[in-house]
């Protein structure tokens, strides 16, 4: 029915360990840096609120203040998380689903960020291939992907928008598959190797769709299981918080939630879909027909053929001009998206 084996995918996770201890260790530290900020701005709050007469109040908003500039930092941290955290795993992964050994312990990280920086020699690059990325799949999912596109059944307005929006959460690992694809073909142009992984995906959208649904309920159900088994201990460390700051308890919890999610709970989704990117495509070559249809879908598709021509290994100082279509490509997005 499936096309991923979760034995199998809880055999890899076992033997990356240390970069599951890495992932919960890295984002323990921001959900720790979430409850601290929000604890402080609480205080900071309460204390101002003095001046007046609702302590509790600015309590409140301090403490929502103090979210939210943590949330700015962590914001701005999301390039060399996805370098250092995420694109690491992604690596020693592909190379234990290729029969490679890897090291133990601390060794496996050191070994893992090498692999990295040997594909994206800087993190800006993996940032920017990633980001363009999922602004491909967004423009081809919008259009492909939608309950009226699959089922058109007329009078389900409704439902229609609550399937669309679980296959869009679905689809959320799918840039993480592409940069798999870009290790595991060890290429030396990300943009040009990404640029055939999307076309592989075009191709084979509904293999995808059918695994990424039912990964979507496993993956939210589990997240909402931690989330309730949190809620209390969370209410606990928010009363400590000073003045009535019951109010924070929620989103101090959905962080708490959202950490355990991605050090934990992702890995699973972003190694079965990995599993299945690898099995549908094994063998194929990219469609012409889905090349153009992509290229007429969004001018962000457009951009990985010039970017690919343009890009100079690090070291090489020729960029490529063997990859990528022939016609012209927009300097840049203009964030229309065609049909």
């Amino acid at each position: 029915m499936f096309d991923f084996r979760l034995r199998e995918i809880f055999g890899l996770l076992a033997r990356t360990t240390p970069f599951l201890v890495f992932r919960f260790l890295i984002y323990f530290a921001i959900t720790l840096a979430y409850v601290l900020g929000t604890g402080a701005g609480a205080g900071v709050g309460y204390l101002v609120g003095h001046i007046g007469d609702n302590p509790a109040a600015f309590g409140v908003w301090g403490g929502l203040i103090g979210f939210g500039l943590v949330g700015i930092a962590a914001y701005l941290l999301r390039e060399y998380l996805l370098y250092l955290v995420k694109a690491g795993h992604i690596a020693v992964l592909v190379e234990l689903m290729e029969g490679k050994s890897l090291p133990e312990g601390r060794g496996q990280i050191t070994h893992a960020q090498a692999v990295v920086r040997e594909r994206f020699a800087e993190s800006s690059v993996l940032f920017a291939v990633d980001q363009l990325i999922k602004g491909v799949l967004k423009a081809f999912n919008r259009v492909f992907l939608t309950i009226g596109q699959l089922i058109p059944i007329p009078g389900t307005g409704g439902l229609a928008r609550f399937i669309n929006t679980v296959i869009n959460l679905s689809l959320t690992y799918l840039d993480e598959v592409i940069l798999a694809y870009n290790m595991r073909t060890r290429s030396d142009n990300p943009w040009a190797s990404s640029r055939t992984a999307l076309i592989l995906y075009a191709q084979n959208y509904k293999v995808f769709l059918k695994n990424a649904f039912f990964l979507a309920f496993v993956i939210w159900g589990l997240t909402l299981l931690v989330f309730l088994i949190i809620l209390a201990p969370v209410a606990g460390l928010v009363a400590l918080f000073p003045g009535n700051a019951g109010a924070l308890t929620l989103i101090v919890a959905l962080v708490f939630a959202w950490g355990i999610k991605q050090a934990v709970i992702e890995p699973v989704a972003m190694t079965a879909l990995m599993q299945v990117f690898f099995k549908a495509t094994e063998g194929q070559q990219p469609d012409p027909a889905w090349e153009q249809r992509l290229e007429e879908l969004t001018d962000r598709f457009r951009q990985f053929g010039a970017k690919a021509r343009a890009y100079a290994p690090a070291g090489d100082p020729t960029p490529d001009t063997t990859e990528g279509p022939s016609t012209a490509t927009p300097q840049d997005d203009r964030g229309s998206d065609q049909r």
